[in-house]
């Protein structure tokens, strides 16, 4: 059955909301692995309660830049009031057992303030650097409309495994069982599930019949195109939901490597990729771009793709921790490692082969800028359409020749991607 987050104010999640919110914006670890943490070591916090927690920590970490412009100087507890009175809905006489009189006239100046027209930097609630760079390509008017829609929080999307199940069976199935459900609009595997259901006991998701993925990722994919019986490679393996997407669109034929650099990743793959009941996913850790194994496959792979680390500015929806915790000083690093892994996976391509690069960034450097420089220094490759790839898969996303998703526009997180072809045969 779908559950639903239902926000109750009073004085007992009032000050596990305040711790809360004073360990994750320590802003030392994802703010996801810290808000777990937390409430295993607060086992008094109830179920119920914790809703309230998540969310009022979520909504700091989304608005903290209108929170300190409505109340500078506030506190954990007087964020906390705040963040429940502007964002949360919380009307002032709900919060008299909590605030005092001082705090109860200051929210109510706040609120009155957040009615009123914001500077453009708080109505983005992104830092100056993110803000900057953006506008590099962006109109003021298109930031601000990327930036609200990276404000709201994400839906829950599903890729149906057609290797078990269909689309058709899953909607029906998840219907029944209460959940507010429907088809994604691009991918033809996706399913969005409307609130924040819990889906991993599910017997859907335990034998396999469906994954969480994000219709954006659902897309990366498809736009490798990989077919029954080629050789292709996940060159950034990671979590491995782009992996299992392959392996079904392969139809579990060929072979599939699942490279990465992490131990730990690959062996938290492992049931991931049991529960799919593919069989032909070789996953394999590699040192670097440079590996030996990388050698001795070079030239001999159909597809590669190149899901690069980065920023990960396109997932703030679901990851709003990251524009506080990622550092402008990061992006020179992430570029010159992008450049690196880029050219490595480049070498596994055969002639006629298909190499993608994709990120989650909204930032120009880490997309075309990569790929431009890529092209630059290996003339044996060309860009091709990557809409007009997805066309040919029966996915129509408007765009330029990259794909280029934003929350605002196609209701995905923001990812880009870049198709590139080996020339010859």
């Amino acid at each position: 059955m779908s559950e639903t987050v239902s926000i109750r104010f009073g004085k007992g999640v009032y000050g596990a909301s305040c711790a809360a919110v004073a360990d994750v914006m320590r802003l030392e670890h994802p703010a996801d692995g810290m808000l777990s943490r937390f409430f295993r070591e607060h086992p008094n916090v109830g179920q119920h309660d914790r809703g309230t927690v998540a969310e009022t920590v979520y909504a700091i970490l989304r608005r903290r830049r209108l929170l300190d412009f409505l109340w500078p100087g506030a506190d954990v507890r007087e964020l906390v009031l705040l963040a429940w009175a502007i964002l949360l809905g919380a009307n002032l006489r709900e919060l008299e057992p909590i605030a005092n009189e001082a705090q109860s006239k200051r929210l109510a100046e706040a609120k009155a303030a957040a009615r009123g027209e914001l500077p453009f930097a708080v109505a983005c609630d992104l830092p100056d650097w993110v803000i900057s760079r953006l506008l590099l390509r962006r109109t003021e008017e298109e930031v601000h409309a990327l930036a609200n829609g990276l404000l709201v929080s994400a839906p829950l999307d599903l890729r149906v495994n057609l290797l078990k199940t269909t689309r058709e069976e899953v909607l029906a199935r998840l219907a029944a069982d209460g959940f507010s459900v429907a088809p994604t609009p691009l991918s033809p595997a996706g399913v969005r599930l409307q609130g924040k259901p819990a889906i991993n006991r599910h017997p859907l998701f335990v034998d396999g019949s469906v994954e969480v993925q994000d219709e954006g990722s659902q897309l990366l994919a498809y736009l490798v195109g990989a077919r029954r019986g080629e050789m292709v490679v996940d060159f950034c393996a990671g979590a491995g939901g782009k992996t299992l997407a392959l392996g079904m669109l392969m139809h579990s034929t060929g072979r599939l490597y699942a490279f990465d650099v992490s131990e730990k990743r690959l062996t938290n793959f492992k049931p991931r990729l049991a529960r799919s009941g593919l069989s032909n996913v070789h996953p394999q850790r590699i040192s670097s771009e440079r590996d030996v194994r990388i050698g001795r496959l070079a030239g001999k792979i159909d597809r590669v793709l190149v899901d690069a680390p980065c920023s990960g500015l396109g997932t703030l929806r679901r990851n709003p921790d990251l524009k506080w915790r990622q550092d402008e000083s990061a992006i020179d690093e992430l570029r010159e490692k992008q450049r690196a892994i880029l050219s490595g996976a480049s070498r596994l391509v055969k002639p006629g082969g298909r190499l993608v690069y994709a990120t989650c960034s909204l930032l120009d450097e880490e997309n075309a800028g990569t790929v431009d420089g890529f092209l630059t220094a290996h003339p044996d490759f060309r860009r091709i359409s990557a809409t007009g790839a997805l066309a040919k898969e029966r996915i129509v996303v408007p765009g330029g020749e990259d794909l280029e998703l934003v929350p605002h526009v196609h209701g995905t997180d923001g990812f880009y991607a870049a198709v590139l072809e080996r020339i010859g045969k």
